[in-house]
């Protein structure tokens, strides 16, 4: 052999670290060792001499040589000789040449690594070196069941490579593999097929797992090759025998539903289909409750709906061409399948239901299209619809308390059955709805007596109705139609028979669910409203003994009384004394168990906000409720804030700082109930939140935990600034200069917004303020920009790229409100500085999003300083920094033309150019073609053409030459 003048022998050190318990020394020379093996010319042939001739039976070292020939055959056959190609050959027949004599087969993980080798040496020499790969491997293995198995994997290697649709494949490997299915389908495939078949009369007794595989093997070629060399009699039957056999019937099943699956004319899929129903059917199959197999059932039901959903679609395809006979004939046959499906989806094990509904989905879609319904059509859907409440129904053995795997599942499965029933509604919502009104008003006469599955179940029914029927059904409970005035009867039922003091969290989640599902109906009947408020707010909702439901029902009852506050001004200072407890602040180590989480108790101070806002009483009134709800915050927050420096240990102060954000957050909730209708100054309550302001902002000026503490003083301070309007500014000025003490980038990124919402909203009142705040502000953000950091840092370099953003934007705010004393007050020196960076940051950092910020900038200061009466020496920056910024930008390496960013960065530059020509006219179009393009080597013909359509009114003729400009520079 070649390699022995190479190396005669493997690297035996390098070996025993492939095995897995070796050294860490031993597994890196193994890895190197086989690096070596890799890259070199004919270094591998001495694996492949070992694998010829057995030479190791340690499964690492054979499982080793098979990895190095894969690379080899993978990545570098193109370039081995062809003497080398022979050997790879050689040794694969040798290989499999053994293991036929073998008594015991290699390991399953060598099995298949030989087999993927095996392919992948096919798909390389198939069409040109290696023509009769089958028939040579055919011939070689004959029915010896070990070289079978072989044969069989590399089969199912082949169809991973070559056919698989989910594996996406190069253009050039689409086209290969097209050519070896056409050459294979031309040469070879009625001989695999003929060695199926004798595979599987062969082994179905003593080799089950062999006739496995290749039911395995025909189910996945089939969606390629001929049909008829598979859906014949003989092929079929066997199958069919198969079916009955214990060890064979999940895999044959699959391979039927394969072969359903293919496409094909939509009559011949329906003469197939039929006619393997017909055989099924007699071979008594189709007498589901009989099977005790749930596995083999699953597989069954998944073919039963390949069957429907094949025949459905040869139906719409037929319904297209107007062929009335065939299309009456495949119709014919989908409703002989409904007692089948029916039998499958109302089945106990929920994978046998759920792999049915497809075809029952599509069932219903073809019943929606008919003109008219048969009386048997009435029938299967109202099957369908029992079989569907049946369904819907919770276990004995459902968790509701730790919901885990088996749960998740029932949820997605309910949300399947979910579909079914919209669709149902489309296709006879008056079915739909006397179904639910019937399972509904009968559980509900009996609820005290009923298991609790039962009662929620129905409950759920009401509920889903909302979505399944069209929203002037579901949502309107007006007008005297039919599903109105049984939607409207219903509610009444749910809320007046006492099933919300059921003793199950699922029925008392639901109940409430469907209450806020169905809010609009107490708009009509509000004499429901006081019941249904005390079952929020004792034992039944927000005092429910389970914490789910706890947390539920605070969000449902915010919607709640975010509808229905109108109706609700004689119970409102009923409704704020009853929770006052869960209003209360939780502070850690008090042993006070809440009831409610602090993300719950958002939604009560949201809804007590509302009810106090709405209220239909004085100002004054507002005003008292307001400050009882939120001085129990403020005066904690006190409390509290005097204590966290004083806290010692990282976790207590922790706790603290959160408890402290809590308070902010809920006082900050409180003021989402008010609008334009009801402003925080109509309704009275510009003190309380004031005071609110005064209590809050000395945590700004915390030694510790100064992130969780600014953060939320931040947020209420925004939330202010919408609230009361110009009385949040006497709080601006102390508030900034806290927040710009010893910050961080983040701290920075979060305060800028605050700045530029305040400039945005007030404009010329705050411009004293803004003059004040403006370079204490961009030198902090200087400073922090300017700090080192690690050169691997991702994080720390991802916060500067957003703070030198925010910057921007900041600047681009401050420019563009109307407030041109902001900066020009500024100084001379300042002004220049602040102006070089938007220049540096148009220019230097390959950031398109900034750069766009930063031209709209320069552009926005050309407009405002760079006429003939604007800011004394302005025009020279224009010339000596803004007009290369325009120029040099585009050509730097990172301005990536293709990228729509960068794209906009560029029409961003043309507006630059074209408001300096607006602002300085001919002198600019002189500067440009005598002294500035001349200095990038720029022809004068180009000079001139640019200069041309710079003078052009239409903005797009700039933005599109410009485009071609920078393209053309590039070259």
């Amino acid at each position: 052999m070649a390699c022995q003048s190479v190396c005669a022998v493997m690297d035996e050190q390098a070996l025993l670290g492939l095995n897995p318990n070796a050294d860490a020394p031993y597994r890196q020379r193994a890895m190197a060792y086989f690096e070596q093996l890799k890259a070199s010319q004919d270094a591998w042939e001495v694996c492949a001499d070992a694998l010829a001739n057995g030479l190791y039976s340690d499964d690492h070292v054979k499982f080793f040589c098979f990895q190095v020939l894969e690379h080899q055959i993978k990545f570098r056959h193109a370039g081995l000789r062809s003497a080398q190609q022979q050997l790879i050959r050689e040794t694969l027949m040798k290989w499999l040449q053994v293991q036929l004599m073998n008594a015991q087969p290699e390991k399953p993980f060598i099995r298949n690594k030989a087999a993927q080798v095996f392919a992948l040496t096919f798909i390389m020499e198939y069409l040109t070196l290696w023509p009769k790969f089958f028939f040579d491997i055919l011939s070689l293995v004959g029915l010896n069941p070990h070289g079978v198995d072989i044969y069989l994997r590399t089969l199912m290697a082949i169809d991973a490579e070559v056919v698989d649709r989910d594996i996406l494949h190069l253009p050039d490997e689409t086209r290969r593999n097209t050519l070896i299915k056409d050459h294979m389908r031309e040469q070879c495939i009625p001989n695999l097929v003929e060695s199926w078949f004798q595979i599987l009369q062969t082994y179905q007794q003593s080799h089950p797992e062999l006739t496995c595989q290749c039911l395995e093997v025909v189910g996945a070629f089939v969606s390629w090759i001929d049909l008829n060399l598979i859906a014949n009699d003989r092929f079929v039957n066997l199958l069919l025998s198969q079916m009955s056999v214990e060890e064979l019937r999940e895999e044959a099943c699959d391979c039927l539903f394969e072969i359903v699956n293919k496409g094909m004319d939509p009559v011949d899929k329906t003469k197939l289909v039929e006619s393997l129903c017909r055989v099924l059917q007699a071979a008594g199959f189709f007498h589901v409750e009989q099977e005790e197999d749930v596995d083999f059932l699953a597989k069954f039901s998944r073919l039963v709906n390949g069957m429907g959903q094949g025949l459905v679609l040869s139906w719409t395809r037929l319904a297209k061409t107007g062929n009335v006979k065939d299309t009456a004939d495949t119709l014919q046959a989908v409703e002989a399948k409904v007692p089948l499906l029916l039998q499958l989806l109302v089945h106990e094990d929920d994978d046998i239901s759920a792999n049915i509904v497809g075809f029952c989905y599509e069932y219903l879609h073809v019943l929606k299209q008919l003109p008219q319904l048969t009386d048997q059509q009435k029938t299967n859907i109202e099957a369908i619809m029992l079989a569907v409440m049946k369904k819907l129904t919770y276990d004995d053995e459902y968790n509701f308390e730790n919901e885990g795997e088996d749960e998740a599942m029932f949820v997605e499965y309910r949300k399947q059955l979910k579909m079914l029933l919209d669709r149902l509604a489309q296709v006879s919502p008056e079915l739909l709805l006397e179904a639910v009104r019937r399972v509904f008003n009968n559980t509900m006469q009996t609820w005290q007596t009923t298991a609790f599955m039962e009662v929620e179940v129905a409950v759920r029914l009401l509920y889903m109705l909302g979505e399944a029927l069209p929203a002037s059904h579901g949502a309107h409970f007006t007008g005297d139609t039919a599903k109105t005035s049984a939607l409207q009867d219903m509610m009444r039922t749910l809320v007046s028979c006492g099933v919300s003091s059921f003793q199950h969290s699922s029925v008392s989640l639901e109940f409430f669910e469907t209450v806020v599902r169905y809010d609009k109906f107490f708009l009509v009947e509000p004499q429901h409203i006081p019941n249904v408020l005390m079952a929020f707010l004792d034992q039944r909702g927000l005092r429910h003994n389970s914490p789910k439901v706890r947390s539920r029902v605070a969000y449902l009852f915010s919607r709640f009384i975010k509808t229905l506050h109108k109706h609700m001004t004689a119970f409102i200072e009923d409704i704020l004394t009853r929770i006052q407890d869960l209003l209360e602040l939780a502070p850690p180590d008090t042993g006070f168990t809440a009831l409610l989480t602090s993300d719950d108790q958002l939604f009560m101070f949201e809804a007590a906000g509302v009810l106090i806002v709405n209220a239909e009483c004085p100002a004054e009134r507002k005003q008292a409720l307001m400050r009882s709800l939120l001085l129990p915050l403020t005066d904690a927050f006190r409390l509290l804030l005097a204590k966290l420096p004083q806290e010692t240990q990282d976790d207590r102060q922790a706790a603290l700082a959160d408890c402290l954000s809590h308070a902010v957050g809920f006082a900050s909730r409180t003021s989402k109930a008010f609008s334009n209708k009801q402003t925080v100054k109509q309704c009275g309550c510009t003190e309380v939140y004031r005071d609110c302001l005064q209590t809050f902002l000395p945590a700004l000026s915390c030694p510790v935990q100064r992130g969780t503490l600014r953060s939320s003083v931040r947020s209420f301070l925004h939330r202010m600034i919408i609230c009361m309007e110009e009385e949040v500014l006497p709080f601006i000025p102390a508030a900034s200069e806290h927040m710009l003490k010893d910050c961080e980038a983040k701290d920075l990124q979060e305060f800028i917004p605050l700045i530029s919402q305040i400039a945005a909203k007030f404009k010329q009142q705050v411009s004293p303020f803004l003059q004040q705040v403006f370079m204490p502000l961009v030198l902090a953000i200087f400073g922090v920009l300017a700090r080192p950091a690690e050169d691997n840092d991702q994080a720390a370099a991802l916060e500067k790229q957003m703070l030198r953003r925010s910057y921007f934007t900041f600047i681009q705010t401050v420019a563009g409100s109307g407030m041109n004393e902001v900066m020009a007050n500024q100084g001379a020196e300042n002004i220049e500085r602040v102006v070089f960076t938007i220049i540096q940051g148009a220019v230097d950092f390959p950031d398109p999003i900034a750069q766009k910020t930063c031209f709209l900038v320069l552009s926005k200061l050309v407009e405002l300083w760079g006429g003939k009466d604007g800011m004394v020496g302005f025009p020279d920056f224009i010339y000596k920094h803004i007009v290369p910024a325009c120029f040099l930008a585009p050509l730097k390496p990172t301005f990536d033309l293709s990228d729509a960013q960068t794209v906009l960065t560029l029409s961003e530059v043309a507006l630059t150019l074209k408001m300096i020509h607006l602002k300085r006219g001919p002198e600019f179009i002189h500067f440009l073609q005598q002294e500035y393009l001349p200095s990038l080597q720029v022809s004068p013909e180009i000079s001139q053409e640019l200069c041309q359509v710079v003078q052009q009114p239409d903005i797009k003729v700039l933005k599109s030459y410009m485009k071609a400009f920078f393209q053309r520079a590039k070259l």
